[in-house]
Parts: structure tokens; C-alpha cells; sequence
């Protein structure tokens, strides 16, 4: 299955850094606008990665918070 996702990027320095708006928290960087895109498809995997980790059932426990604005 495949997603699609808008790249937002601007030029700092030598490199491209790039974020996709509507996944909060990935963000990457590249020589080229290619580089960019494959690193930030990886960032996006990892990210997936991180919020599917092998623990069991029994080992996680959530707790609701309220952040204040």
C-alpha cells in the first residue's frame, strides 16, 4: 500500500531539509532534492518502526494527559 504525503522543503546551508507537514515529527536532510526524498521516506519508516515496537501487550501502559495551550 502506498501513501502520499506533501514534502515541504527549503534550503539551509548547503543542504535541503525537508518535513511532511502531516506527519508531526519527521523531518530529514540532503545534498539534492533525490537525497531528501529517499532520506525522508526512511524517516517516515523509522518513525513507523518506533510506534510499532516488539514489546508485549503487558509490558505497555498508557495514561491519558492534558496539555495545557
Amino acid at each position: 500500500m502506498a501513501l502520499r504525503f506533501q514534502l515541504e522543503y527549503w534550503k539551509d546551508g548547503p543542504w535541503l531539509v525537508g518535513r511532511l507537514p502531516q506527519v508531526p515529527g519527521v523531518f530529514s536532510q540532503g545534498e539534492t532534492l533525490d537525497e531528501l526524498e529517499l532520506n525522508i521516506r526512511d524517516a517516515y519508516r523509522m518513525m513507523l518502526d518506533e510506534q510499532n515496537p516488539d514489546l508485549p501487550a503487558s509490558f505497555v501502559t498508557t495514561k491519558e494527559i492534558e496539555v495545557q495551550t
